[in-house]
């Protein structure tokens, strides 16, 4: 068998790199292997020959010559182009290389096909999307695999091209009384000598295939059982009689008009191209807009509530545990009861009086859009368990003749997806709690020699005014070091009372009664002791940290009422209960069995504290300042299972890290909470939520206990079905949020949502949400960090994505040539890039080296209360430049999004005469490129532009540039409240620097052994090719 094509380009094989599994290429020198069919290792159809000294051939250049006018070229697919299906040619041989002639025969016969004008055949339903042959092994090893389409561009530009033609129909164009001047070609190169478009009106021929493989129904993946090829002609399969014969076929079809309609409102990536085969990087999708939400199911099903408070994984719901089962992404939602709501939109407050709230005898499911009103309005069917349930009286209303109340119109609860009910005082175990404010403050010499004390005491009192429940609202003060510091402020007081108690083992209250007080009667002394504390401790030289002792005592002081309970913690616990010892981050535990305890509570002491203020309504929220270990993994607990959340500012310093810490401090006071609230979500008959990831107690197996619950905290779920067939079409899904508002109301916050059921695995795919599907893979991947290494967490992520996208695949191999392309949905074209993301994060990167341990903790505890956009954009921040757009003039009011294009997250992405803004939400990094002008550097940084810019404070200065990037960064802080990104100036080549605050932190570039997003992505494809 001759391996040499002549006239086709040779290509040099990618070297392999050294943990790949694939062979590299022979060294010079090896004769090709001929004679007899290949075996063994040795079964290689091609191997590429060393370049010639006398014809330097550069990687991916055609090096042989150019084809003959009359064919034509043949163009190299795009990295993501969409696959437009068009009947179900073979799939490609499962030996690699061109298979041998039988002996005797000539080496490939050519015979005429049947004519099949593109234009008879209309491309199926749901395209998938396709990676080209690019992710693919070294050439020598790479699967066959056919050419992809022509650039759209050279087929719109021919004449009566209006159909779009089936890249797995294309063939080499032979137009009638011409000589081809090119021999057949086997489809060993991929992207070389496979199918090329006829042009319109002339039949195609068709080049020597495999036979059919026999059909397959779509009940599993498709096996292959292919005859050896023996170069006859094979005939194409009759696709219509298939799906008349076996009405499972996959995937789905409908009617033509709805096919040529589905596939044209999917947009096509075609690069007209080159002939190299390069691996075109920048072609990859990236989610450079943003998260993008579900919105197909928003317009059919317009009552549900918005996606902001309840987001599926995917809004088509599998049928049975076995299509379940195949789905492989989680199957669940992310669920955010409080979001904010844009301007202008209000959650309906709904007060059902006397008549008191209408809900379902049977499943306690509350009235809603999607309940059913029968017996001339006398009785109302509950959607979720189908119970007839009698109309009270007072909300009685007569049916018009579609079956509609006449009243729909006035009932809120009836039309709306998301409403807010008065809730009456059945549903009160006790009187409304008042907003009760507790603070916790560590006054260790490290906090007043950072200045923490200062910052904390400032922006208590500047917040007074406006913490939420005026004027029920209480407050309270404990400080610590070796001893604990207790304040009466007793309304009758000019100054308040300070008690010392030293017996940390026996805590006892003086005064039980005056250590917290409404504030608006107690308002005076609050603001005494605030101004006075900075200088009562600034002498302080106490190093200890009595921290458990303290925690007991303000538990004692708020078990009775509840409450939020804010620590302020800046050194590791030293005394008492709950102390911790320096446990460090041992790089020598890192890959063995032990590595997962360094990252949770070594104390049970702190969990157990934990659950006792869950079960009193105490919710904590840490506030950790150290530059030195603090066990964040302990500490956090507490945030963790009482719903709250942890702040971390390591190396605190209130010059530096001041008005962050102002910020977060002042949105947590005053943002509207909801206090003593629990959680429950209600679905339909067959499925239920089986697991909850994120900050909270779970109080029964449905029932979340959250002491205090806010607009930034967002829980997931994952569902299972509890029946082996769903026998409905619909799954209804109702969020119920029971809580005491801070005006003293008790309100029930409700959202109702409705999703399709299916039994198609490619409706699945095509309804999937990515944004959700990766806030789901986020949370179980920190959680798996805390039971197992980092390495089990991260090779979890990578095997579930590439189990989806295998399945996917064998959705459609039956139909399509793949080759060696990655194919996937439209709707998840970002969860590759998510994935690497993920594993890229601060919970799970690297080892020791790569995070210190308190910062890997504290970076999880927030990630698994993040709502899905904030997580998203902490995954693959913004990147924009910015020197341009200073230098031109443009209004006040311009949006960002038309003036800002956000980049790839590559150090190619990087002009070093640039002015760059990364933005994680997090953080705020301006990056000055080495060769920026130095006017632009002078106007914003004045005199300080050629100092090292760690030293250098980053202010307005008196000129329109310097303001002009002034009110951009308060822009990108203004668009999310919930954090204020701090704002670090770095230098281009200012190392560690800018390793640190930049380089580590742009994903798709290879970084300290993790790949980059080229390789990740042919790892995932070479996964997904291993059977």
């Amino acid at each position: 068998m001759n391996t040499e094509n002549k006239g086709y380009p040779n290509f040099p094989a990618r070297p392999a790199p050294a943990s790949s599994p694939f062979a590299s290429a022979p060294p010079p020198g090896i004769p090709p292997q001929s004679g007899g069919p290949p075996t063994g290792s040795d079964a290689v159809g091609f191997r590429p020959f060393p370049p010639s000294a006398s014809q330097p051939i550069r990687p991916f250049a055609p090096s042989g010559p150019p084809p003959a006018p009359g064919a034509m070229r043949p163009s190299q697919p795009s990295p993501f182009v969409s696959q437009i299906p068009g009947s179900r040619p073979p799939p490609p041989s499962t030996a690699y290389g061109p298979p041998p002639p039988p002996p005797g025969a000539a080496p490939f016969q050519r015979f005429p096909s049947p004519p099949f004008p593109t234009t008879q055949n209309p491309p199926p339903q749901g395209p998938p999307q396709t990676l080209a042959g690019h992710f693919s092994p070294p050439m020598s090893l790479r699967p066959q695999q056919p050419m992809g389409p022509p650039p759209q561009s050279m087929i719109s530009g021919l004449p009566g091209a209006n159909t779009s033609p089936s890249p797995a129909d294309f063939n080499m164009a032979a137009r009638p009384g011409f000589q081809q001047s090119m021999p057949p070609v086997t489809q060993s190169y991929p992207g070389v000598g496979g199918s090329q478009p006829s042009f319109p009106g002339y039949p195609s021929k068709q080049v020597s295939q495999p036979p059919p493989m026999p059909f397959q129904s779509s009940q599993g993946p498709p096996v292959s059982s292919y005859p050896p090829h023996t170069g006859g002609f094979a005939q194409r399969p009759n696709i219509a009689a298939q799906q008349n014969l076996h009405p499972n076929y996959a995937p789905p079809t409908s009617n033509v008009q709805g096919l040529v309609e589905d596939f044209n409102s999917l947009s096509l990536a075609s690069i007209p191209g080159s002939m190299e085969p390069g691996l075109d990087h920048r072609s990859f999708p990236r989610p450079l807009d943003g998260d993008v939400e579900p919105n197909s199911f928003a317009e059919m099903y317009p009552m549900n509530c918005h996606s902001r408070y309840l987001r599926l994984t995917t809004s088509a719901i599998p049928n049975s545990q076995s299509l379940a089962s195949r789905w492989h992404l989680p199957l669940g939602a992310v669920v955010c009861p409080l979001a904010e709501t844009p301007e202008g939109e209000e959650v309906p407050l709904i007060d059902f009086g006397s008549t008191g709230i209408i809900r379902c005898r049977r499943c306690r499911t509350y009235v809603n859009p999607y309940v059913t009103f029968t017996d001339s309005g006398r009785k109302w069917r509950c959607n979720i368990c189908s119970m007839l349930n009698d109309v009270p009286g007072e909300y009685f209303s007569h049916l018009d003749a579609n079956g509609r109340r006449m009243d729909m119109d006035q009932r809120p609860e009836l039309t709306k997806g998301s409403v807010e009910i008065i809730a009456p005082t059945e549903y009160m175990v006790r009187p409304p709690m008042p907003p009760i404010y507790f603070f916790l403050i560590d006054v260790s010499i490290s906090a007043t020699k950072s200045g923490m004390l200062e910052v904390v005491a400032q922006t208590i009192k500047s917040c007074l005014d406006n913490l939420p429940g005026y004027p029920r609202t209480q407050i309270g003060f404990i400080t610590y070091d070796s001893t604990l510091h207790f304040y009466n402020m007793k309304s009758s007081l000019s100054q308040p009372q300070m008690m010392v108690v030293t017996d940390l083992d026996d805590i006892f209250l003086p005064l039980p009664d005056d250590l917290l007080v409404n504030l608006s009667e107690s308002r005076t002394v609050v603001e005494a002791f605030l101004d006075s504390l900075p200088m009562m401790f600034q002498d302080n030289v106490n190093v200890e940290s009595a921290f458990g002792p303290a925690l007991r005592a303000a538990f004692m002081v708020m078990n009775q009422l509840g409450g939020k309970l804010l620590i302020f913690q800046n050194s590791l616990p030293s005394l008492g209960a709950g102390r911790l010892k320096l446990r460090g981050d041992d790089p020598r535990v890192y890959g063995t069995d032990k590595e997962y305890a360094l990252r949770v509570a070594e104390d049970p002491f702190y969990k157990q504290m934990a659950a006792d203020c869950t079960k009193f309504q105490i919710g904590i929220n840490v506030y950790a300042f150290s530059d030195k270990y603090t066990d964040i993994a302990s500490l956090g607990t507490l945030a963790k299972y009482t719903g709250g959340q942890v702040y971390y500012y390591p190396g605190f310093q209130s010059s530096v890290h001041g008005d962050k810490l102002r910020h977060e401090l002042a949105r947590d006071l005053t943002r509207e909470t909801a206090w003593e609230a629990v959680m429950r979500i209600r679905c339909g008959k067959g499925i239920r939520f089986s697991s909850y990831h994120g900050n909270f107690m779970l109080r029964s197996t449905d029932l979340i206990a959250l002491p205090a619950v806010d607009c930034d905290k967002a829980y997931a779920m994952q569902l299972s079905l509890e029946e082996t067939l769903l026998t409905t079409q619909t799954v209804y899904f109702q969020v119920a949020l029971l809580y005491t508002a801070s005006c003293g109301e008790r309100r029930i916050r409700v959202h109702t949502s409705i999703a399709p059921v299916v039994a198609d695995l490619g409706e699945m795919y095509r309804q999937a949400d990515t944004g959700s599907i990766v806030s789901l893979y986020a949370r179980l991947a920190i959680e798996k960090s805390l039971s197992a290494k980092l390495d089990d967490a991260r090779n979890a992520i990578q095997q579930k994505i590439v189990k989806a996208l295998k399945e996917y695949r064998n959705l459609h191999a039956v139909q399509h040539r793949l080759g060696s392309r990655l194919i996937y949905p439209e709707t998840l074209k970002f969860l590759p890039l998510y994935g690497m993301a993920i594993i890229k994060s601060i919970p799970l990167r690297g080892g020791p080296a790569d995070a210190s341990l308190d910062e890997r903790c504290a970076a999880g505890f927030t990630m698994m209360a993040l709502p899905v956009k904030k997580l998203l954009k902490l995954l693959y921040p913004n990147l924009f430049r910015v020197d341009e757009w200073l230098l031109k003039p443009s209004a006040d009011h311009d949006d960002l999004n038309n003036v800002l294009k956000r980049l790839p997250l590559a150090a190619e992405s990087l002009d070093s005469r640039g002015l760059y803004i990364y933005d994680d939400g997090f953080r705020l990094v301006l990056w000055f490129g080495r060769m920026l002008s130095p006017d632009i550097a002078k106007n914003l940084l004045g005199d300080d532009f050629a100092a090292e810019l760690s030293r250098v404070t980053f202010q307005e200065q008196g000129n329109g540039m310097s303001k002009k990037l002034m009110s951009l960064v308060k822009k990108l802080r203004e668009n999310d409240p919930s954090y204020h990104p701090m704002c670090f100036l770095v230098r281009q080549g200012e190392q560690p620097r800018e390793g640190f605050l930049l380089l580590r932190n742009l994903i798709e570039d290879q970084m300290g052994g993790s790949s980059g997003y080229v390789d990740w992505i042919l790892q995932i494809q070479r996964q997904i090719q291993q059977n």
